[in-house]
């Protein structure tokens, strides 16, 4: 027997944290959308196994890679620092490719990317989940997001100058969810669950704005002419 079709679309906002993965999830029916108990999990298996069963999330974690180093940023982390704009453009970090990323030291990986920082290397564990996990076909429900992107596009295209990790820029992300995604900003006033803190929490819940628009296939890809690299995943970010 065929089973039943829900009677709403599962979103979720996906961001690293210090415990895994935070997970912002929604429920999606006509207009209306209900946010649910933020959670932390440890694995992106996890994710890719959440259920009920995304229809659409947006994820802040690349999903196409360089397999030879190319430079810190690919076309996409090119044009979504252009979009964002000084100050917040820093928040859209270098991406080092599949070689840097599989190399069985940090020597190594230096070697390969020498613009690799220590924040960079605490990254890795992160990005070395999503290149080894993801596949073509997944890009049908996860779409690569990043958080400012997503709240650039909520401020109408206007730059933030404030940061989520202080308390204007909190105030001011509060505002933009309040006044785009009614439903959902309850979620960014709880305390974060045990291995994520506010910044994600704020994160995540953004995210789900670009959820939506991945739902109803209204978002705009970066960049405009797709790119895809030797596995056949699209390299993008959407908002």
């Amino acid at each position: 027997m065929a089973a039943s079709k829900l009677p709403y679309k599962m979103l979720g906002g996906i961001v690293p944290c210090p415990g895994g993965w935070l997970i912002v999830p929604a429920r999606l029916a006509g207009v209306t959308m209900v946010a649910e108990d933020p959670e932390v999990v440890k694995t992106l298996i996890d994710v890719v196994e959440y259920k009920p069963r995304f229809d659409a999330a947006a994820i802040c974690a690349p999903l196409g890679l360089n397999d030879e180093p190319d430079g810190p940023y690919r076309e996409c982390d090119r044009d979504a620092r252009d979009l964002i704009g000084w100050p917040r453009n820093v928040a859209v970090k270098p991406t080092p490719s599949r070689a840097a990323l599989r190399a069985p030291t940090r020597a190594e990986a230096l070697e390969l990317e020498p613009w690799l920082t220590r924040a960079d290397f605490r990254r890795f564990k992160w990005l070395r989940e999503a290149e080894e996990l993801f596949a073509p076909f997944h890009q049908r429900i996860f779409f690569a997001a990043h958080p400012d992107l997503t709240f650039a596009h909520l401020n109408n295209e206007r730059q933030l100058l404030s940061s989520p990790y202080q308390q204007d820029g909190v105030l001011e992300r509060m505002a933009l969810i309040r006044d785009k995604l009614p439903g959902v900003e309850e979620i960014v006033t709880r305390t974060p669950p045990p291995g994520a803190a506010q910044v994600h929490l704020l994160q995540a819940t953004g995210l789900l704005w670009t959820a939506r628009r991945a739902a109803g296939r209204a978002m705009n890809r970066l960049p405009a002419e797709p790119t895809w690299d030797t596995s056949g995943m699209r390299m993008e970010l959407v908002r």
